[in-house]
Formats: structure tokens, C-alpha cells, sequence
């Protein structure tokens, strides 16, 4: 080959069969190109512009040459091989040939990627957003009570987690005449109704100001939630909204929801265990975002449940108008729930047009409630 001594020993496959051919190869007289000599067979010339390596078969002592195509029609690369061992043949064409290791896109490729990840992304924005919604209020309609208990207190556990303190400790709330008060509460709500799923209530001895359903007929209320309250009617309210949850299937509904699209997610950022699932569906219960519609239900199911039971809905929305305050920063069509002022207006009306016959619980029975977190 010419450059160090002129032509030189090579072997070349020519990518159709296992033959491997002897071969001669050096520099065109032009110097634009390799000629590729071959005993009864016709000479080949590949341009040393089009020339690459294959970097997993080439280093400092041996090449792997193969060639791009000359046009877009055809495939990227030829498939022959010239494999080069001459060590002066092998370091001048590295010397000289600064391309040859380079690595090469046709044209459109980046289009192509591109059209390639906008329809990945448009793929799992319609999986996220249209299907598994659709899905999960599927499977919500469908699934066996006995499994969504079952599922529902996997989620409480995980929810139990994230609320304790730092030392582990359970925050269950359980004073004896507390208890007592609360399903003094729930009875007189509920009175003989079947709502397809054994209710049970707890308390965390936590300050948020919250209350949650999990799937399976489990609802928390927590103690600062207890301490804002100025009455037990809006206690009652409260948990009233909670069932309303419960009977129309949300909680289930929102944790497959969760359960779904982190379990995509993860598999698209590498976690294929699975092991953030359970996690993040215990997140979405804790934080509630149903969205308006199963908010503005649960509400009236509340209502039926207080005016059936002769509890007034006038405190109901004294407590709306208080936290008012707090959550109607942003427009109600950006927020997962009603706007908590148009929810008050609500209970007045409701409260004008339904008369009270006595109070949720009495004054001893509130007192304990209030009180449930003291042991």
C-alpha cells in the first residue's frame, strides 16, 4: 500500500458469503480512493472519503473497513469487510484518514428521531391522560369488593409511613370514650343504610387539617382537622363527604389511577420493580385531588346523609367559609376541587331548605371527640 511501502496484504469478505478472499490493496493513482485487488475477481475502489471503521472490531493494530453507501436508496453501508493487519498500512491510514473512525447519520435521521420521540411522547400522554383514567373507572366498576379491601389497606400502611414521626411511631388515635363518640357519629349518619362496605374509622394524631378515604370503606380523619372544627356538625360534615367517596368507588378509582401511570413512568425512568407503586398511591390518596365533579357528588351525597339524619348543614358551610381562606387562591378550572366559597353557599341553601331535630352528637360525646388524641 502505497504511503509506507506500497500495496499490501489484506483480507476481504465480501458480505454476501463465508468466503474470505485474499487480497492486495493501495492507493488509486488519483489518491481519492482504496483499491481492492482480488484474485479472479474484478478490482473494487472505495473512496477514502466514505471509508469507516468498525469501532468494535478495530484499534491501533488491526482495521475492520466496510463503506457507505453512495445514495439514500440503498443501505447505509456495504456489507463487504476489508480487514487490514499491516501495522505501517494501519497507522498511515489513521494518520491520514482523520474520518475513519467517525460515526455516521443519514440524512433525515434526526428528523426521524425526532417524529420518533414526539409520537413516544404524544403515545404516553394519551396512555397517562385517556386510557388508563378510562381504564381504571373500568376496573374501579368492576373490581371485587373483597380485593379492594385488600388493596386499601396496603395503601393505609404506606400512608400510616409517611405520616409518623421520625422515631416510627403510630399515630392511631385511640382514647376509649373518643372512639365511642366517633361511632356514636357514624351511626347516626349511616343510620340502617347498606353502602356496600363495613366503615371504619380512624384518627392520626397529626396536625394537618384533613380527612381521606381509602379504597375499601377506610376513612382517616386527623386531629388537626378535629381542632379546627368549632362543632361536631361539621364533623359530621365532613365524614358524610368521606362516605360519599367511599359509596361511589373514588378512592379505588384514584389509586389505580396513581398506581397506573407511576407504574409507567417508572418503567419509562428504569424503576421495573415497581417498587415506587404502592408509594405513590398512598401520596395520591393522602393528598385527595379528586376532581371537581367527584368532589361536588361526595358533597351532596353529605347532604342527603345529614338531612336524612336531621343534622343542620349550617355549619357545614361555616367551615367552607373559613377555609375559603386557605384554598380559593386560584380559579376553580385549575383547581381538582370546588371552589370551597361556592361550596358554602351551597350548605345555606341546603340548611334553609331542610330543618335540624338535633344535634350529631351531645356535648359530653363532643368533648370526647375532641379529646380522642389525648392518650
Amino acid at each position: 500500500m502505497k504511503g509506507p511501502e506500497g500495496p499490501v496484504e489484506a483480507a476481504f469478505f465480501d458480505g454476501m458469503t463465508a468466503r474470505r478472499w485474499a487480497a492486495r490493496i493501495a492507493p488509486a493513482r488519483d489518491g481519492l480512493s482504496l483499491v481492492i485487488l482480488r484474485e479472479g475477481a474484478a478490482p473494487l475502489s472505495w473512496r477514502f472519503d466514505r471509508l469507516r471503521a468498525l469501532a468494535d472490531q478495530s484499534d491501533a493494530t488491526r482495521l475492520t473497513l466496510t463503506v457507505l453507501a453512495e445514495t439514500e436508496d440503498e443501505a447505509p453501508r456495504d456489507p463487504a469487510r476489508l480487514v487490514v493487519t499491516d501495522p505501517a498500512a494501519v497507522a498511515w491510514l489513521l494518520r491520514t484518514r482523520p474520518g475513519l473512525m467517525r460515526r455516521d447519520l443519514r440524512a433525515g435521521t434526526f428528523r426521524k428521531v425526532a417524529l420518533w420521540l414526539g409520537g413516544a411522547v404524544a403515545a404516553v400522554v394519551v396512555m397517562l391522560y385517556v386510557i388508563l383514567p378510562g381504564l381504571a373507572d373500568y376496573l374501579a366498576e368492576r373490581l371485587p369488593r373483597e380485593t379492594e379491601v385488600a388493596f386499601g389497606r396496603s395503601v393505609m400502611r404506606q400512608v400510616e409511613w409517611m405520616v409518623s414521626d421520625e422515631n416510627g411511631a403510630d399515630l392511631a388515635c385511640t382514647d376509649a370514650e373518643g372512639l365511642a363518640a366517633l361511632e356514636a357519629m357514624k351511626t347516626r349518619l349511616v343510620g340502617g343504610r347498606d353502602l356496600g362496605y363495613e366503615i371504619e374509622l380512624r384518627v392520626f394524631d397529626h396536625e394537618m387539617v384533613n380527612a381521606f378515604a381509602a379504597p375499601g370503606g377506610q376513612i382517616v380523619l386527623f386531629r388537626g382537622l378535629i381542632d379546627e372544627a368549632e362543632n361536631a356538625e361539621e364533623v359530621a360534615a365532613v365524614l358524610g363527604h368521606e362516605i360519599g367517596h367511599v359509596v361511589a368507588r373514588d378512592p379505588i378509582r384514584l389509586t389505580l389511577r396513581a398506581a397506573g401511570s407511576t407504574g409507567i413512568l417508572s418503567l419509562i425512568l428504569g424503576d421495573v420493580t415497581g417498587g415506587t407503586v404502592i408509594a405513590a398511591a398512598g401520596e395520591h390518596v393522602l393528598q385527595t385531588a379528586y376532581t371537581r365533579e367527584a368532589e361536588a357528588a361526595a358533597d351532596d351525597f353529605a347532604y342527603g346523609l345529614l338531612n336524612e339524619a336531621g343534622i343542620s348543614t349550617a355549619p357545614m358551610a361555616g367551615f367552607f367559609d373559613r377555609i375559603a381562606k386557605m384554598t380559593d387562591l386560584l380559579p376553580e378550572y385549575l383547581s381538582s376541587h370546588p371552589l370551597s366559597a361556592g361550596r358554602a353557599e351551597a350548605a345555606r341553601m341546603n340548611a334553609a331548605a331542610h330543618t335540624a331535630t338535633a344535634p350529631v352528637l351531645n356535648a359530653a360525646e363532643w368533648q370526647a371527640l375532641r379529646g380522642i388524641c389525648k392518650d
